[in-house]
């Protein structure tokens, strides 16, 4: 007789293939078509192996520009964003009066707003106050507006699991507010902190509404794709997409690496 956890386990496994197959089976059929010959994207026929596409892809001088243009981008939203949302997260744990909800929802309520709607506003406000018309400046304000707040969330979960005595029992020593949070506050905050940065980092890199209508004639790596699939479907577009993976795959596989190598230390 069956049991009930045994049809229980058949239906998980049954489930979790199913959902990593989905997951999983797009990346494998783009890998396929970057490395085939044939000029349309497609796996099925199979015109012959090839690394072409790889080829064409690295001469590509507006790739590169454009790939520029979102590291460019991203460097600096991590260095607007992590500050920004560092300064408060420590208001708002350190807070206390009727003011505090208001303010932790007018930082809150950026990621609210859709990214079109952001990016309208953003180069509509510098280009009509400050005659800035949309460029690299306009989507690094304009990312900045709601990436901190990602960055502000982060650091606030760390921060109130922060002891407050520590402080205390510096300020009985004599320590300065400079010198407490240099030395107790933001090394119990660096893990958040560099969490912050990275996921401000991808944010920005990866984004496309928002600077899509704030960054005006020049473009971001995933508009240049977003450019390139509409004109035409190029399979250099694959092998992008492909190194991509494989970056990622060596980031992982270098970090679990050095996480061993500490660990055994």
């Amino acid at each position: 007789m069956i049991s009930s956890s045994r049809i229980l386990g058949v239906m998980t496994g049954l489930y979790l293939l199913g959902f990593f197959t989905y997951l999983f089976l797009p990346l494998v059929f783009m890998s396929v078509v970057a490395f085939n010959q044939s000029d349309i994207p497609q796996a099925v026929p199979w015109n012959g192996f090839t690394f072409d596409w790889f080829v064409a892809l690295f001469h590509d001088d507006r790739m590169w520009q454009a790939f520029g243009n979102s590291l460019i981008v991203a460097v600096s939203v991590v260095l607007i964003s992590v500050p920004v949302g560092l300064s408060a997260a420590m208001v708002l744990t350190r807070l206390h009066c009727k003011a505090k909800n208001l303010l932790y929802a007018l930082m809150v309520s950026p990621i609210l707003v859709p990214g079109i709607v952001l990016g309208i506003s953003t180069f509509l406000f510098w280009d009509s106050w400050f005659r800035i018309s949309g460029g690299i400046w306009t989507a690094i304000m304009g990312q900045s507006t709601f990436i901190s707040a990602y960055c502000m969330l982060l650091i606030m979960a760390r921060a109130q699991r922060l002891d407050r005595t520590q402080e205390d029992a510096a300020f009985d020593l004599g320590a300065g507010h400079n010198r407490v949070f240099f030395k107790i506050t933001l090394p119990f905050l660096k893990p958040a902190i560099i969490s912050s940065a990275g996921l401000a980092f991808m944010q920005s890199f990866e984004n496309y509404n928002t600077t899509l209508f704030a960054i005006g004639i020049q473009q971001t790596l995933p508009i240049y794709i977003g450019t390139q699939l509409r004109v035409f479907i190029s399979p250099a577009m694959n092998a992008l997409g492909v190194a991509f993976i494989l970056v990622t795959i060596f980031g992982a596989v270098m970090y679990e690496i050095l996480k061993r190598k500490e660990r055994y230390r």
